[in-house]
């Protein structure tokens, strides 16, 4: 109920906001500290506002005042998903814009042609492209030689789409104001944690992360930047640590994600044994201190070894908020993109 109960207070998205993200149109989006503090504010006042007008059945118009009506994205997917996939192609179809999907069959990325020359093409053809893809590098390859924006929707280094959900989440369920929360982190340093780290400081909060030493450690020249904004803003912090009961001290919300991503099959058994000590229990965010009302986030697909079901099924879990938050972010980092922030 109280996440209902924000979900609406926070609805309301005016002059201010679009005159704001006014200037971010024709943009790509690589990673979240791409938009600046005000441009990821307003991105996520209009998802709010979406959201409030799809909750209230109040989003579809007529075809020919649809907002994106005569546009289309290209999806690129190197690396299947479910979340991105059918909140993009839904949202899509609900602001009138047609996508078509890209899989590593159906076009020819950087094998038998170049990057360079996939991005120019596909630029002729549609509005956005969209790509979600193993190295950081192609995703910058496609946005340098693409004449329209392309959306990250996940790379080896950053996952600005997710960061953008989980702010949204946070802000229904904790706080509206996000300024002073503590975000724990508990398990592999990955894309995912480098832009919610960075969404996380942008937005004021107090980030703790916890992973094995070594390779697992989060990026740091992304903890530099996260850091960097800290000092910039005048809030937020960022602590990292190798023991989880370290890390959960004052948690207000405990993160974790895969420790398996595609393409570590291999590593899988190994992986198991390095992050056996991370799994997210209520013993374990208990013993470390977490506030008495933390809230629990995965970005999906979850393994029971990450996190077991009495978390992950209990009303301290906000996955699934989590993961319908997806539509309403991409839909509005499209309509921004495309200089349609004001058409809702």
């Amino acid at each position: 109920m109280i996440g209902k109960l924000f979900t609406r207070s926070l609805s309301t998205y005016g002059p201010v906001e679009r005159s704001i993200l006014a200037g971010a149109a024709g943009r790509s989006l690589l990673r979240i500290d791409d938009y600046s503090v005000k441009e990821m504010n307003a991105i996520l006042a209009l998802s709010r506002h979406i959201k409030a007008l799809h909750k209230g059945n109040n989003l579809i118009h007529p075809q020919d005042n649809t907002p994106l009506t005569g546009k289309s994205i290209a999806m690129i997917f190197q690396k299947r998903s479910t979340r991105t996939r059918v909140s993009t192609e839904t949202g899509a179809a609900l602001l009138g814009m047609h996508s078509l999907f890209l899989g590593m069959e159906d076009v020819q990325l950087g094998v038998n042609e170049s990057l360079r020359d996939t991005a120019i093409v596909l630029s002729r053809y549609n509005s956005l492209i969209l790509a979600r893809v193993f190295g950081h590098e192609t995703v910058t390859e496609l946005s340098t030689y693409s004449t329209v924006p392309v959306i990250n929707a996940l790379s080896n280094s950053h996952h600005p789409l997710q960061a953008l959900a989980d702010i949204m989440t946070l802000q229904e369920h904790i706080s509206p104001n996000l300024a002073g929360s503590t975000i724990c982190w508990i398990g592999d340093g990955n894309n995912v944690l480098n832009d919610l780290m960075l969404a996380g400081v942008m937005s004021g909060c107090n980030i703790r992360v916890a992973t094995p030493p070594g390779i697992h450690e989060p990026n740091k020249q992304v903890v530099e930047s996260a850091m960097n904004i800290c000092k910039n803003e005048g809030k937020g912090s960022v602590n990292l640590f190798h023991d989880p009961l370290d890390a959960l001290k004052g948690a207000d919300v405990v993160v974790t994600d895969t420790w398996v991503s595609m393409g570590q099959e291999s590593q899988k058994q190994a992986r198991l044994k390095t992050f056996s000590t991370y799994k997210v229990t209520n013993d374990l965010v208990t013993r470390g201190g977490a506030n008495p009302n933390w809230k629990f986030m995965h970005c999906l697909p979850r393994h029971e070894f990450e996190v077991d079901d009495e978390v992950f099924y209990s009303p301290k879990s906000l996955v699934w908020d989590e993961a319908e938050n997806r539509m309403y972010t991409v839909m509005a980092v499209m309509l921004t993109m495309l200089g349609k922030a004001s058409s809702l």
